[in-house]
């Protein structure tokens, strides 16, 4: 039996005779996506994203947390190292993160409850989880 293409199916592939072969690159951008939801793969991103809960201190960390700052307001003007541990809320979705940061206590803000360090680093008062001195 005869195919209908044996005539042709040897041939060379036929060159155009007056311009040049698209690039592969310029070939392939022709037939990318259209993007008709423009920021649809930043919001499932962001959906994506995972944020830890803030967690509610127990009586004996708030405990300990006291005694702890009781000791820190005794020493703030030799500005003592602390290691503090606390809540950062996120800004775009519920929840946050938890960071831990090392640094030389400035003073105690009562006023507007902050703890600052020395480098400038404000942290709220309510969200510090761990105090070590």
């Amino acid at each position: 039996m005869i195919d209908n293409y044996d005539d042709i199916i040897d041939l060379p592939h036929p060159e155009p005779a007056n311009h040049r072969r698209m690039s592969m690159m310029a070939r392939a951008a022709q037939f990318a996506p259209f993007a008709a939801l423009t920021g649809h793969d930043a919001a499932i991103a962001e959906t994506a994203r995972y944020t830890d809960q803030q967690i509610e201190p127990g009586e004996a960390l708030t405990d300990e947390l006291n005694r702890t700052f009781a000791l820190l307001q005794e020493r703030v003007n030799d500005h003592p190292a602390v290691e503090v541990t606390y809540f950062v809320p996120d800004a775009r979705k519920q929840g946050g993160s938890y960071r831990t940061i090392t640094g030389s206590v400035k003073r105690i803000d009562h006023d507007n409850q902050h703890l600052i360090l020395i480098d400038g680093t404000l942290i709220p008062l309510t969200y510090i989880v761990n105090l070590k001195l």
